[in-house]
């Protein structure tokens, strides 16, 4: 099995690194410079050295370069590779331009996982790589020996891929979150609670039959219903009612697509919604007498959020 290099020791490359180790992959060393990174290793990759970068390149196959999007250029060029090596970059958004020009082979591998900073199963994940041909077959091995899938997208098309990410999974959590907001407003005790069975019904529907599982008031032509969300949301916090009427706008069109709304109700909808433009005035959406009803727990989990966001895909 090919040897592996890390360089870094953020959540995404620590997790994958312990993986790869796990499944037979000999781990030469890594790179760890902050506190954070150092427990990392010491917790997800123990007895793995920790060296300077050239000292893990020279020692690897695979250089696995899992450091920050913005970085990878920069810290890859700076790496002694050399021909009969590849070098790995983690990153959804990056194609091969950042890796590319070196002695090593280019691959760009994206894990479709969250990586909280603790092991990670991988099995059924999905990898998604852009690599030249001649690196297939070891891309290939290293994912499956992790139980990961393969997909392979071409190098032009990876933003559209990574928003693609992006959209579904960053985007719900703020989705989710306004959504929680809402109901604490509306003085439910536990919007968690409460939204947890039908979010967790409504994900696994959608991914199962599309924008067939959508169901709800627009679904069912109330544009009454929506009209009083809107008027309920007008005093809520930031841009939350925006928000909510902009997807209602996307609602309506897939529904209209499809045929399970008429032209007429559709047209009904549109005329609601253009009196609740998406793009407002943050400051016109928040009430100026609202109290700040975030809890203690809340600041923390926001606190943590905030801090060491190396390696969390997708990024």
């Amino acid at each position: 099995m090919e040897r592996i290099g890390l360089i870094g020791a953020g959540r995404a490359g620590s997790a994958v690194g312990a993986a790869l180790a796990a499944a037979g992959h000999p781990l030469v060393g890594v790179t760890a410079r902050s506190d954070a990174s150092l427990e990392r290793a010491a917790r997800l990759l123990p007895g793995v050295p920790v060296l300077t970068a050239d000292e893990v390149a020279d020692r690897a196959e695979v250089v696995l370069v899992a450091v920050p999007d913005d970085l990878i250029r920069e810290v890859a060029q700076e790496l002694p590779l050399r021909a009969g090596q590849y070098v790995v970059h983690l990153s959804g958004a990056h194609g091969l331009e950042p890796v590319a020009g070196l002695s090593a082979t280019p691959v760009a591998l994206h894990p479709s996982m969250t990586f909280p900073g603790g092991p990670v199963r991988l099995d059924g994940v999905m990898f998604t790589a852009t690599a030249p041909d001649s690196a297939q077959g070891v891309v290939e091995r290293l994912v499956k020996a992790v139980g990961g899938q393969v997909q392979w997208v071409a190098d032009e098309q990876r933003a559209r891929y990574h928003a693609g990410l992006v959209h579904g999974a960053n985007h719900l959590t703020t989705l989710v979150t306004q959504a929680v907001g809402v109901l604490r407003e509306a003085g439910v005790a536990d919007p968690v609670a409460t939204l947890r069975p039908l979010l967790t019904a409504t994900l696994d529907n959608t991914l199962r039959a599309g924008h067939h599982a959508l169901t709800g008031p627009i679904a069912r032509g109330d544009v009454e219903t929506v009209a009083a969300h809107l008027a309920a949301l007008r005093t809520g916090m930031d841009r939350t009612r925006t928000t909510y009427a902009e997807l209602a706008r996307a609602t309506v069109e897939l529904t209209a697509a499809d045929g399970r709304l008429d032209a007429a109700t559709a047209d009904r909808f549109t005329e609601l919604l253009d009196g609740h433009p998406a793009v407002a005035d943050p400051a016109a959406d928040r009430h100026p007498t609202a109290p700040d009803r975030t809890t203690p727990q809340d600041r923390t989990a926001q606190d943590r959020t905030a801090q060491d966001r190396t390696g969390e895909a997708p990024r």
